[in-house]
């Protein structure tokens, strides 16, 4: 496990789950991540709400059961009385009897076109499961899905920073080693893409720690362009930082349009950071403030 991410994906599930149960009011939850690699199949590793461990453990095959079927399809589905349902098969009723559960709600986490997890929700009595319940735990698989998708874009992220920073041939810089600012080429402008993408990411991830480390790993890159291996930190940073996320963008070439999509700000707003960034950098253009944030090591 990267040890920039703290959380595994076991913490993901347990998140999931209890948006699931808030949302929905069911008493049971569990679910579990689609194994990568080989046929579609996915293993109930998480529980909530379970009296017994009858379903801790089990392997659901796509297609098989009503997790399966939906993982198969990507669809959510539901069934009102699942010992008699006509319409999954009942490869793991024996597992479902034990923890006593009839009505069921199982719902695919699709992640980039693909199904990474599955979400159930459930009840002990026969119960018909209407739409509204049905839809507060699709919110909940949803919910999940953004907080993988900005996982997988911060790894991503993270992994440009740390092999694409140019250096001697055959070697891998890290960002405390990364050449002055100016740097120029196709590896080094990889970088200062991926450190936009992770400016923007910062601001969507609910988990305050990854948040900090990332935010660390951002602001070390930017100040290692200014300063030689092992040497002091620069002075503190005098933007805010949304400033410095509107700036990573514009130093990209984006448009005040492009900036606020990509942040999840109004294009007025986005005006405004940047007004306020030119004034504190001492700029007048886009071009100067970007070149005034790379001198004082802000960005990249």
């Amino acid at each position: 496990m990267d040890p920039l991410y703290p959380h595994d994906d076991g913490d993901q599930i347990r998140g999931g789950l209890l948006t699931l149960l808030r949302g929905t009011g069911l008493p049971v939850a569990f679910g579990g991540m689609v194994q990568p690699g080989g046929p579609p199949r996915m293993t109930i590793t998480e529980l909530a709400g379970t009296t017994t461990a009858a379903l801790r453990g089990l392997a659901i095959n796509a297609g098989a059961g009503l997790g399966g079927k939906a993982l198969a399809l990507g669809l959510p589905l539901r069934v009102d009385d699942y010992p008699v349902a006509r319409s999954i098969s009942h490869e793991y009723d024996g597992p479902v009897a034990a923890e006593g559960l009839r009505s069921v709600v199982a719902v695919p986490v699709v992640v980039h076109r693909e199904v990474r997890a599955v979400l159930y929700g459930a009840v002990r009595q026969r119960l018909a499961l209407g739409d509204r319940l049905v839809a507060a735990a699709v919110d909940a698989g949803r919910e999940l899905e953004r907080r993988l998708t900005d996982r997988d874009a911060a790894r991503a992220a993270l992994t440009t920073l740390r092999t694409a920073a140019p250096g001697p041939v055959g070697s891998r810089r890290s960002p405390d080693t990364v050449p002055a600012p100016g740097a120029a080429g196709p590896e080094w402008e990889e970088v200062r893409q991926a450190h936009a993408e992770l400016r923007g990411l910062l601001r969507r991830i609910d988990d305050p720690e990854l948040r900090d480390r990332l935010d660390a790993v951002a602001d070390r890159l930017a100040g290692a362009v200014t300063r030689p291996e092992g040497g002091p930190p620069g002075p503190a940073n005098p933007l805010s930082p949304r400033e410095t996320d509107v700036l990573a963008c514009v130093a990209l070439g984006c448009t005040n349009a492009d900036v606020a999509d990509q942040l999840g700000l109004r294009p007025e707003t986005v005006k405004s950071y940047l007004r306020s960034a030119m004034r504190k950098l001492g700029a007048h253009t886009r071009l100067e403030v970007v070149v005034a944030a790379r001198r004082a090591g802000l960005l990249p």
